[in-house]
């Protein structure tokens, strides 16, 4: 009997507090190779937190963060820049360097971690400006593109070491349906292609359930939010939790009130 292939990243127990304030409560996943994992909840729920504890911008209050068979709770500075160098990550909107060409933004991680002659290096980014879509952009400034092409340009820039594991904090955020369709295939195929496992940190419901292999649903408590259903994209569908439901399906009524409580309307005009 063979053995389980070991996750590229795996969450135990995970709690995290601002403080006082208790932002995420005993997360429990895991991520394989080939696999997308999309994290889904409302907003404020903790989501970009997770990213940025996975990887080791914060330390976790209690639990346990494994990357490559690194635990970042215990990693010295060494060890983090590491795991970071095998990881990519796409910041929400993109945040290409707005001075810097396309093709010099998707570049900058390799002159920082590469010692590469610039003919080499310049037909890789040419490769990823492709993979893309957008090698005809390369000497385009951030601000000659439209958004949607910045995105993809970030999305080249997230690729460029080669990461195996890639994380998105909303993707698809501000996109027409053009350019959100194209992001999201992007993503798997970029994955697949790579070998990659990918965390895509969203609250399209649509275009994720069309690329996840699994769906996590994070859920507010006082204690922290937590994951009240997890599993593949049609058990998902089939939930019969009420957040689930709720949040699925856009209803204004459920777990999650929509108004904050109030006096009764006709009190707050006499």
């Amino acid at each position: 009997m063979s053995a389980l292939p070991t996750p590229l990243l795996q969450v135990e127990r995970l709690c995290f507090a601002y403080g006082e304030r208790p932002i995420l409560k005993d997360l429990r996943f895991s991520l394989g190779r080939g696999e997308v994992l999309a994290v889904m909840g409302g907003s404020g729920v903790g989501k970009t937190t997770i990213l940025r504890l996975l990887a080791g911008l914060l330390r976790p209050t209690d639990g346990r963060v494994e990357v490559f068979g690194e635990d970042l709770s215990q990693a010295n500075q060494a060890a983090l820049y590491a795991v970071r160098r095998r990881m990519g990550l796409l910041f929400q909107f993109g945040a290409l360097l707005t001075d810097l060409t396309c093709f010099e933004n998707v570049a900058f991680p390799m002159r920082e971690h590469l010692r590469l002659p610039e003919p080499m290096l310049r037909d890789l980014v040419q490769m990823k400006l492709e993979a893309v879509g957008l090698r005809g952009a390369a000497d385009l400034y951030p601000s000659e593109i439209s958004g949607g092409m910045a995105r993809r340009v970030a999305l080249a820039r997230a690729v460029a070491l080669d990461p195996q594991v890639i994380l998105y904090d909303e993707p698809f955020a501000g996109l027409d349906p053009i350019s959100l369709g194209v992001t999201a295939r992007l993503i798997r195929t970029l994955n697949d292609a790579l070998g990659a496992g990918s965390i895509v940190v969203t609250h399209d419901v649509a275009e994720s359930f069309a690329i996840a292999d699994h769906v996590a649903v994070l859920a507010p408590t006082p204690q922290g939010a937590i994951v009240v259903a997890h599993g593949t994209p049609d058990e998902m569908r089939q939930s019969q939790d009420p957040y689930v439901q709720q949040f699925l399906g856009g209803h204004e009524h459920g777990p999650v009130a929509f108004h904050m409580p109030a006096l009764p309307i006709e009190e707050a005009f006499e």
